[in-house]
């Protein structure tokens, strides 16, 4: 291992250390240290608010500057909340995480997964989408939980974050391993679900299907709707409510029960006009400093 190497995991391990000890304080204090975080964070390093004033102007263009600002505050206040509670997820209880994230029809979700086939849960970077891993505790214990997510960079920052996302007793699946663990899981017999975040941006040699979604003509990933219709898994959304400040409600909503038989691009096009309703409610929830708009269909096509 280099010298930079090791050195970067120290530092690593001491910044851990650091956030273990204020991932202890009670949710109300780091609430606190978010509401202190969220003045520098939008008026002296300005953290990509170019990509967010762009983002909301162009999704809404009836709402006048004055009400794009005032929705613009409300996203990094809630942007600093989230690191708050995606933080406080190193020390939540059962309990806590129960009373704080509420799903309206569990049974209804423990219904479709006991008819055997896997269950692909749709979601977008909307609430606190770190916290939906604690779904397992809220579930039958037959039912095996797993998430897909993109390795970071930074190892050590991956070691950390992929714990962090374990903490509830799911398997993290990294977006390259996706469709051969879900086929080995399926073959050792689980009872498995699976978290898809599918709002990212495709990288431009995927771009095969755009959909109108926030007043924009949208690329959209297709990868969880190909793996699905492959296995003939059942396709829920998580359509997710924020109740107030720390509290989440969530409702699973039926998208294909039959994703073999299902319509091409059916699954994809229902999720975006789904994941919309929910934008559209409080859009102060959704992440908008992510460039989701960087390539123009039209540019592409000359």
């Amino acid at each position: 291992m280099s010298i930079i190497k090791t050195v970067n995991y120290f530092l690593f391990d001491v910044l851990k250390c650091i956030l273990y000890i204020i991932a202890l304080l009670p949710l109300g204090v780091l609430y606190i240290l978010g509401d202190i975080i969220y003045y520098p964070l939008y008026y002296i390093v300005k953290y990509r608010r170019r990509v967010v004033r762009k983002n909301l102007i162009s999704s809404y263009p009836d709402k006048s500057l004055e009400e794009i600002v005032d929705l613009e505050k409300k996203f990094y206040h809630h942007f600093c909340n989230y690191m708050m509670e995606t933080l406080k997820l190193i020390s939540i209880s059962d309990k806590e995480m129960k009373k704080r994230f509420v799903y309206k029809n569990l049974g209804e979700l423990e219904n479709i997964v006991s008819d055997g086939k896997p269950v692909f849960l749709m979601m977008g970077h909307y609430g606190n989408w770190e916290w939906v891993t604690s779904l397992t505790v809220q579930v039958p214990k037959s039912i095996f939980m797993a998430q897909i997510y993109s390795p970071l960079k930074n190892e050590a920052a991956d070691r950390f974050m992929y714990k962090l996302r374990a903490r509830f007793h799911s398997l993290g699946i990294a977006r390259n391993q996706t469709l051969r663990e879900i086929l080995r899981l399926k073959a050792e017999g689980k009872q498995l679900m699976v978290g898809f975040i599918a709002d990212q941006r495709p990288s431009r040699k995927n771009l095969h299907l755009w959909t109108d979604f926030l007043n924009h003509d949208t690329p959209c990933l297709i990868g969880t709707e190909k793996i699905a219709r492959k296995i003939d898994a059942n396709v829920l959304f998580l359509d997710v409510k924020c109740t107030k400040r720390g509290y989440y409600e969530g409702k699973f909503k039926v998208i294909s029960l039959d994703s073999k038989n299902t319509p091409e691009l059916y699954i994809t096009t229902k999720y975006m006009q789904e994941l919309e309703t929910t934008i559209n409610f409080a859009p102060q929830y959704w992440l908008w400093s992510h460039d989701r708009w960087k390539y123009n269909k039209e540019d592409l096509k000359q």
